[in-house]
């Protein structure tokens, strides 16, 4: 049982039981809340002083402490000590080492209430600017890829069934693409980070002269937060950010799962470089996509926090309850989990070589030149759903006979339909199929090719 004061215990007669603090107690999660405690804590102190609410020379004091304090924490000097219960109490602690009483009038008008809700905006403004640039560094490892391999082909799927030819290019963009998503999604997360709690305190605000505007213009915010009872009660920009993540993982987790697959020697798209692959213990031969598989399967703790999240506000009365804290480990842990994925990505997209002559050769089997058959019908002035049964007829001719649409000799076409021509042929070559979609979005090489450069120019915009 600790002997140290807490914050709160001159209405106890009793100290805490060593069970109760060790139940609550979350420093152990907390230190890198530190200098965003002391940030806000500078602003405090400053205002404090502007307003008259303290004296300027206190203000200074205060100050100068907090900047001491920053510095030993920063040099490892500081340590947060669970008996002092959070990462607040311990930043006041140690002040009040140094300065003695006058560390008291810090607190004047502040809750730990808004004091914790402003540090984990101020904590995670820095945290989604840092997801950011790991998805532009994502986004820039899949158009390296593309440019790095133009004109590949390789098949498309539906249903894991191989459908239509495209470029390897257009598979490269598909993930921008989602990514480009990913990045609207974390810049919605980091915009409901922009009001500033501070001076809420407990729920009712403060009968001090606080100006909130100043303290929320100071610390880099767009405007106080409206209503002091939703202002230590809201957790919806953690909602938005877990929400965030969830999706990037889940786009991660499809990346992770489609390197497993081409890797594989049932596709051999893909070759991984040794550097970026593990062995067996037992099989010799083995070659792991250990870091791709890593990436599906960590997908599912980042929805554990958004669901836990959920859970953890659904039925909480306004306004702080002390369930509130148990969002923070799991979101410190969800967000260190998704850098670490995100900044995998480059690195592994370095480590693969696409295998151009296993994709060509997919392409030219499970006649994935079946609808540029019909569309052939179709610029004959053949009705569409006439034409897809006569490529099914000449597709059952062409499975008997063991070859594809390209090998059934004219006479065989001709009776699929009698529309159909030998003069078809080149326009069944995949590069054909795949160079013939020309439409906004299609896997034209030209198309692609546009696409590569108008995606730098986003980037380079910080478009999304």
């Amino acid at each position: 049982m600790s002997k140290k004061a807490k914050l709160w215990g001159g209405r106890f007669a009793k100290p805490t039981a060593k069970v109760v603090e060790d139940f609550t107690v979350s420093v152990q999660y907390e230190d890198r809340l530190v200098p965003y405690d002391i940030q806000g804590s500078l602003a405090q102190a400053e205002m404090l002083g502007r307003q008259g609410i303290i004296s300027r020379a206190e203000s200074a004091k205060l100050k100068a402490g907090l900047k001491r304090v920053l510095k030993e924490w920063q040099a490892g000097r500081f340590k947060l000590d669970p008996a002092y219960e959070d990462v607040h109490g311990n930043v006041e602690a140690r002040l009040k080492a140094m300065l003695g009483p006058v560390a008291g009038k810090l607190h004047s008008g502040r809750s730990r209430n808004d004091q914790i809700a402003l540090d984990l905006k101020l904590y995670l403004r820095d945290e989604v600017q840092a997801l950011l640039k790991l998805t532009d560094a994502a986004i820039e490892g899949f158009l390296g890829l593309a440019e790095a391999n133009p004109g590949l082909v390789m098949p498309g799927y539906t249903h894991l069934q191989r459908a239509q030819p495209i470029v390897f290019g257009h598979w490269c963009l598909a993930y921008v693409e989602m990514l480009f998503r990913d990045r609207r999604r974390l810049g919605f997360a980091l915009g409901s980070l922009a009001e500033c709690p501070l001076g809420a305190a407990a729920l009712a605000g403060s009968p001090l002269p606080l100006d909130r505007a100043w303290t929320a213009r100071e610390l880099g915010f767009v405007r106080p937060t409206a209503n002091s009872l939703d202002s230590v009660s809201d957790r919806d920009h953690l909602l938005d950010l877990a929400s965030a993540m969830s999706i990037l993982m889940a786009h991660l987790s499809r990346l992770g799962e489609e390197v497993v697959l081409y890797n594989s020697q049932e596709f051999g798209f893909f070759t991984l470089d040794d550097s970026f692959a593990t062995g067996s213990s037992l099989m010799p031969q083995k070659k792991n996509p250990d870091v791709a598989e890593l990436l599906r399967g960590r997908a599912g703790r980042a929805y554990g926090l958004l669901v836990h999240l959920l859970t953890l506000v659904k039925g909480q009365p306004l306004a702080y309850n002390r369930d509130m804290q148990e969002g923070q480990e799991l979101l410190f842990q969800t967000l260190d989990l998704v850098k670490a994925c995100l900044g995998v990505v480059p690195p592994l997209l370095n480590a693969i070589s696409p295998n151009a002559e296993a994709m060509a050769a997919a392409c030219k089997r499970g006649f994935l030149d079946a609808t540029d058959a019909a569309d052939y019908l179709v610029r004959q002035g053949v009705p569409f759903r006439e034409a897809h049964e006569a490529v099914g007829r000449a597709i059952r001719l062409a499975q008997a006979k063991g070859c594809g649409l390209d090998g059934l000799s004219g006479a065989e076409l001709k009776e699929a339909h009698p529309r159909f021509s030998t003069a078809m042929r080149p326009l069944l070559a995949p590069i054909s199929s795949a160079s013939a979609r020309k439409t906004f979005g299609g896997p034209a090489p030209a198309n692609v090719a546009k696409a590569l450069r108008q995606a730098r120019a986003r980037l380079r915009r910080k478009d999304s």
